[in-house]
C-alpha cells in the first residue's frame, strides 16, 4: 500500500454497531477511492457546512489526458469573508469554464470504451448554469452512484459537524488534491495507458468511460481505505 506506516479503517459490520457509516466532503466529480467509500458503506453523510478549502477537490479533479494527468478547476466568487461554508460557495461565471472542462473531457476520454455511452447524461451539466458550487457537484454525484450502480443513502449536514456520531468514519480528510492517496486503485484499462502507464487516483469519470460496468468490480477492489 502507498503510505508506508498507514493502518486501515476497520469498518464496523452491519449489525446493532451501528453499520457503515461515513463522512464525506462535497467534491467535483470525486476521485475514486471517495466512491469507493461510498460504494462501500451503508450510509453517508456529505460535510457542506464546514469553511471552505482551496486548492482542494471541492472545486477540482484530474482526468487523464493525451500529455498525462490533467487537473480541472471551477472558478468561483471570491466570498465576502474570510471563512464561507462550503455550502454558499458561489460558481463564478466567467472564462468560459464550463465549455473548456466540457472539451477537455471530450479530447481525453473521445476514444475510451464507453464514453459515447455516457456523454449524453454528462453533457448537459456543462451546458446548464449552476450557481452554488455544491448544487452542481452533488447533482454529478447523483448522476455517477446511479450509473454506477452506488445505492448508499446520502444525506447533508446543515451546519458544521466537527465530531461524527459515534463509530461513523469520518473520511473527511482522507482525500487531498495536494497529497498523495493512502490506498491503492487497482489497476484498470485507461487510453492513455502505453504513453503514460496506470495513472491511480483520478476522477471516477476516467474509471467509468473506461470500464463502464466493470467499474463496480474496481470499486469492489479498492480495499478498506487507510489513513
Amino acid at each position: 500500500m502507498q503510505g508506508g506506516n498507514s493502518t486501515k479503517i476497520s469498518f464496523p459490520s452491519s449489525s446493532a454497531e451501528g453499520g457503515k457509516d461515513i463522512f464525506l466532503s462535497s467534491f467535483y466529480l470525486a476521485p475514486i477511492g471517495y466512491y469507493a467509500a461510498l460504494f462501500q458503506a451503508d450510509s453517508a453523510k456529505i460535510e457542506i457546512g464546514e469553511n471552505y478549502r482551496k486548492q482542494s477537490y471541492r472545486n477540482r479533479c484530474v482526468i487523464a489526458g493525451a500529455n498525462g494527468a490533467m487537473p480541472l478547476s471551477i472558478p468561483i466568487e471570491k466570498p465576502e469573508t474570510p471563512k464561507c461554508p462550503t455550502k454558499d460557495i458561489r460558481i463564478a461565471d466567467h472564462g468560459n469554464w464550463r465549455h473548456l472542462h466540457w472539451n477537455a473531457i471530450v479530447s481525453a476520454y473521445n476514444s475510451s470504451p464507453f464514453f459515447d455511452y455516457y456523454r449524453d447524461d454528462f453533457e448537459p451539466f456543462y451546458e446548464k448554469k449552476y450557481d452554488f458550487l455544491c448544487d452542481f457537484n452533488e447533482q454529478l454525484q447523483g448522476l455517477v452512484c446511479r450509473l454506477l450502480g452506488v445505492e448508499t443513502p446520502v444525506s447533508y449536514t446543515i451546519a458544521y459537524e466537527e465530531t461524527p456520531a459515534p463509530r461513523v468514519i469520518d473520511l473527511r480528510e482522507t482525500f487531498h488534491a495536494k497529497r498523495e492517496p493512502e490506498y491503492e486503485t487497482p489497476v484498470y484499462y485507461q487510453v492513455f495507458s502505453e504513453k503514460f502507464g496506470f495513472i491511480p487516483n483520478l476522477s471516477v469519470i476516467d474509471l467509468l468511460f473506461n470500464t463502464g460496468n466493470e467499474a463496480r468490480l474496481v470499486l469492489a477492489g479498492v480495499e478498506k481505505l487507510v489513513i
